[in-house]
């Protein structure tokens, strides 16, 4: 049976999959969202949380960009705090936690009243081609789907094995069937095809657990939120998390499963991730600590179970068990499911361009875990991605590619396709170089924009960038040219340990004090309150936060700014996509190998590839004519 033909086909409804579908469809393409099962649309398989460090940074340049990951998490949060506040802006980060089964309703219903948006549900397992390009899919109910493009976000589905202790069976998730015999029909065609490992903990019956024995971690008392969208509101009531830990003879019990465990005992084979390791891997490698912090964390409003953050496992059931046991808070702790690893399929992300369409295939794009990464929040970008991507393509219009300068997800996708991966890779703020440009507070007025240029973004989304940013340089300028006198300063002052004055001086240079804040100085200055209580209530945070941040970091932003300018000259360098780098012998064998296999666009991208020394960009200046 053939369905009728789509523009793009989108395969796998998980976050890459459905930011893929909603950009695809939301730039005009007749889409058709393909998945095992309609129920778990964005199912959030491991913790029920958004954003976190850099995290938090890339849903908001997701919704700065036109997609949904921030407003589907603002209707679903049951706790939100802005991480990192003792640091500087560059590491403040949202996180929120999320009602798990609330999210991926929420979602369904974003995705079911998307116009030129179809679903389906079922389970693609080869493409179709026309030459070189992909022609659409096949489906597990023996369906055809003609399609001009395919983007392909399968997850850990593709093969997913599931582990615990010595059992292991065949699954994407637990309680979900394994996707079997894509990955092995792209094979042939060619993709190198290589796994990888993650895991999840326990999950917990409240009911059991003595919070008297845990310690508390609220939400904020102010709650933000993800999206700049004036359509969601921040959180009124908050549950709250708590924390635990381990002990000694948590680990003595861990230990003593070691023999039985897949990870130690080599029947999983894929590299797990480093920054979010199972606590068997913890106890492993950090062999002197005699505790390890744990975050208990809700998983919804109206379920009482409870996700424990930093327990991952895939130790036998008892072994799981008894450990948790012994852990304040958990002695006489029931379980609704066990933790588990599960290993998968991915394709090595050095086989894409930076538009995430393969080299191999035309008009195929891959995005999410299939590409080495791990997380919600990566996932879901690169669908964004992607998405987008293939409708420029099918439009004969130029890719749409953020740079190391513009955004997180520009990092992103610039380090999977020059550096490659050989665990998960996962978000950190020390991946940017230019972290104080791509703040959380400034993603709108980053991204939105080139958005709004290419169609995605709506006029009401540019004309609030527009009003957020007029307002903010108004601010700015007010506190850089209004006084205040010692008389109204100095009480203020010295309740918050800081120098009185002598004489009046400008706002802004209070400002520059570290230990006081706009909101110190609206308690000082009656005229800079009335200007604040001016500005429309619906964006007065965004612009406030805006103005403190521009005034009190200037010169590190300045500075950041001319050195990025710096570096933008070799992405503006291009290379020829039929460039012979074999011609060049005084380039080393490694580069030349690289480079050939890559295909770098830019010079600035050669310069990030791994094995191309700073020698060999030179001869490549020199070969381009620069």
């Amino acid at each position: 049976m053939n369905f009728e033909e789509y523009d793009i086909v989108v395969v796998g409804a998980g976050h890459a999959g459905a930011e893929a579908a909603a950009a695809a469809a939301g730039l005009g393409a007749k889409t058709l969202l393909v998945t095992q099962n309609l129920e778990t649309i964005c199912q959030m398989s491991c913790n029920p949380a958004m954003g976190g460090v850099a995290k938090g940074q890339i849903v908001r340049e997701i919704d700065a960009l036109g997609g949904w990951s921030g407003i589907v998490t603002d209707n679903s949060m049951i706790q939100f705090r802005m991480l990192n506040l003792s640091k500087g802006p560059a590491m403040w980060s949202p996180r929120a936690q999320c009602d798990k089964a609330m999210f991926s309703l929420n979602w369904r219903q974003v995705l079911e009243n998307i116009p030129n948006l179809s679903l389906w549900q079922d389970e693609v397992v080869d493409l179709t081609y026309d030459g070189n390009a992909v022609s659409g899919v096949l489906t597990r109910m023996g369906i055809t789907v003609p399609a001009k493009a395919v983007v392909l976000t399968n997850g850990t589905f593709l093969n997913g094995r599931i582990f615990i202790g010595e059992v292991s069976f065949s699954g994407g998730r637990i309680g979900e069937r394994a996707a079997v015999g894509l990955s092995d029909s792209l094979r042939q065609r060619g993709f190198a095809v290589e796994k990888l490992k993650t895991g999840t903990p326990v999950r917990i019956d409240g009911n059991t657990i003595d919070f008297s024995a845990l310690t508390v971690q609220p939400g904020d008392e102010n709650p933000q939120k993800f999206s700049f969208s004036p359509a969601t509101h921040p959180l009124r009531e908050q549950r709250p998390c708590y924390l635990a830990y381990t002990n000694e003879r948590t680990h003595d019990i861990l230990r003593e499963g070691f023999d039985r465990s897949p990870l130690f005992t080599g029947r999983i084979q894929g590299r797990g991730p480093r920054y979010c390791p199972s606590i068997e891997d913890k106890i492993e490698r950090f062999a002197g600590k005699d505790r390890h912090q744990l975050f208990v964390e809700p998983e919804g409003l109206k379920t009482n179970s409870y996700y424990l953050n930093g327990f991952s496992s895939s130790l036998p059931l008892e072994v799981q068990l008894e450990a948790l046991h012994s852990i304040a808070g958990f002695e006489n702790a029931r379980i609704f499911k066990p933790g588990y690893a599960i290993e998968y399929d991915y394709f090595p992300p050095t086989q894409l361009n930076f538009s995430l369409e393969t080299k191999l295939v035309e008009n195929l794009f891959f995005a999410g875990q299939i590409n080495g990464t791990t997380g919600y929040e990566e996932a879901a970008c690169q669908g964004l991605m992607a998405g987008i991507n293939a409708v420029m393509k099918l439009n004969g219009k130029p890719s749409f590619v953020l740079g190391r300068t513009e955004a997180y997800i520009g990092v992103l996708i610039d380090d999977l396709v020059t550096k490659g991966v050989d665990e998960p890779y996962r978000m950190f703020t020390s991946r940017a170089e230019y972290r104080i440009l791509l703040r959380q507070d400034n993603a709108d007025v980053r991204l939105t924009p080139l958005s709004h240029a290419i169609g995605l973004a709506s006029d009401e989304r540019m004309r609030r960038v527009e009003t957020k940013m007029s307002h903010t340089k108004s601010l700015s300028a007010f506190i850089e040219e209004t006084s205040i006198l010692p008389s109204d300063a100095n009480g203020h002052l010295d309740e918050h340990a800081s120098a009185p004055l002598q004489q009046k001086v400008k706002l802004n240079s209070l400002l520059l004090r570290p230990e006081l804040s706009l909101d110190n100085l609206l308690e000082m200055s009656e005229p800079l309150h009335k200007f604040v209580d001016d500005i429309p209530s619906d964006i007065r945070q965004e612009v406030c936060c805006s103005a403190e941040t521009e005034i009190k970091y200037r010169r590190y932003i300045e500075k950041e700014r001319d050195v990025a300018n710096k570096i933008l000259k070799y992405e503006g360098l291009t290379i020829r996509d039929d460039f012979d780098y074999n011609s060049l012998l005084a380039l080393s064998f490694e580069a030349r190998e690289k480079l050939s296999r890559m295909r770098p666009k830019t010079i600035g991208q050669a310069s990030r590839i791994s094995g191309v020394s700073p020698a060999d960009i030179s001869v490549l200046l020199i070969a381009i004519g620069s």
